[in-house]
């Protein structure tokens, strides 16, 4: 009767070497971190990550329309109809005719998206800071460069 073969050794410690060397892994392992605290913070404003973006452009870009909205957020727009019907209904966003383009509609927050725009966009700003309290503001504005040179 052969010998069995040896059991192969049980593996002490997790060898990540390979994966950290990937800007795939090392973003996305970042943005995971990121998103916990997002995802616990905003809870409270009941905002998921791109509810949050929506009201944010609307914030920064009154007026601006669906379209600008999808372009700019990477959105199909069937998607992006269903989360400004939901803004709506829990009027935080309204709409009215664009000043330029009849057949277009802008979108504008209300009074209520408003407050709570004031209150969420302070709590994000918290809540990078959290996750980045090991980087300088140097480092901070680097990575933000970055990141950005490969997705813009």
């Amino acid at each position: 009767m052969p010998a069995s073969p040896k059991p192969a050794p049980a593996v002490e410690e997790v060898d990540t070497s390979y994966l950290e060397t990937l800007i795939g892994y090392n973003a996305t392992r970042a943005s995971l971190k990121v998103i916990e605290l997002f995802t616990k913070r905003m809870g409270v404003y009941d905002l998921r990550h791109v509810d949050f973006s929506i009201l944010s452009l609307i914030t920064h870009n009154p007026g601006i329309t669906s379209r600008q909205l999808c372009s700019a957020l990477s959105i199909l727009p069937p998607n992006l109809v269903g989360k400004i019907g939901t803004l709506e209904k829990r009027e935080l966003v309204h709409r009215k005719p664009h000043p330029q383009d009849g057949r277009a509609v802008g979108l504008y927050l209300t009074e209520a998206g408003e407050a709570l725009m004031r209150e969420a966009e302070r709590t994000a700003t918290g809540l990078e800071s959290d996750a980045t309290k090991r980087l300088s503001a140097a480092e901070k504005k680097t990575l933000v460069r970055l990141l950005q040179k490969i997705y813009l």
